[in-house]
């Protein structure tokens, strides 16, 4: 599904090394948590597997193609296999929710008939059916961010990749979030998603990846965001629990 071999990326205009030499494999039907500080490389990361950035060097291999070797009329043939979904939303202000979400079917030149019936089956997915109407600046944050889900799935992508889709949001509505993510990798989807929600990432125990300074650092199933050192035992712990 996802391979990356030996992967560096050094940005020219500042000869900042923001990856280097990462190896990673994610399967088919996983839930990836991508974790670390700002400026450790994650998102970095995320960009390549979008080509939205180019590898340095290395190979990245998406849905079975390598990206690193993509022509440009064939890139966004690879983002239509893919979900994209971003902290900001990035909604057209100017089209109500149904016309936002059908915009990524007209991309594809999708018959009418299937981006209605399609449109319409994720909105319920997302809870927003009743919202068809209205436009991004009369919704919440929470469900600006459901409206920018169903536009990632309304494809039916075989990867969906989220860069920080609960930044946003309080942490009542990030469970909601996240529990649409849930019932999206449940029928099979691949989830791929960078956050700094320690909270979420400790309490779900998917597949954590941490990078540290443009290297993995941990790669665990079931894992939590950090490590942390066990507290020292008091006296009183000492005594009756030696």
């Amino acid at each position: 599904m996802i391979h990356l071999k030996d992967v560096t990326k050094i940005y020219k205009e500042n000869n900042v090394l923001a990856l280097d030499k990462v190896s990673l494999d994610i399967e088919r039907g996983e839930f990836v948590f991508i974790v670390g500080t700002s400026g450790s490389g994650k998102s970095t990361l995320m960009k390549l597997l979008m080509h939205e950035e180019v590898a340095t060097s290395g190979s990245i291999v998406v849905n079975g193609k390598d990206v690193t070797k993509l022509k440009p009329k064939e890139i966004p043939y690879l983002r239509r296999t893919l979900g994209v979904i971003f902290q900001d939303y990035r909604l057209l202000e100017d089209k109500t929710v149904y016309e936002n979400v059908a915009f990524a079917m007209q991309v594809i030149e999708a018959p009418r008939r299937i981006m209605q019936r399609s449109v319409n089956t994720v909105l319920d997915i997302v809870g927003l059916r009743e919202k068809f109407k209205s436009f991004p600046a009369q919704l919440s944050g929470g469900e600006q961010q459901r409206v920018a889900i169903a536009r990632a799935i309304v494809n039916d992508p075989k990867i969906v990749i989220a860069d920080e889709p609960t930044g946003n949001l309080d942490p009542e509505t990030s469970w909601d979030i996240m529990d649409i993510f849930q019932r999206i990798n449940a029928a099979g989807t691949t989830i791929v998603m960078a956050t700094h929600d320690k909270t979420i990432v400790d309490q779900m125990q998917r597949r954590v990846i941490a990078i540290e300074s443009g290297r993995i650092i941990r790669d665990e199933m079931r894992g939590v965001y950090s490590e942390e050192p066990p507290k020292p035992q008091s006296t009183f712990d000492k005594f009756f629990y030696r």
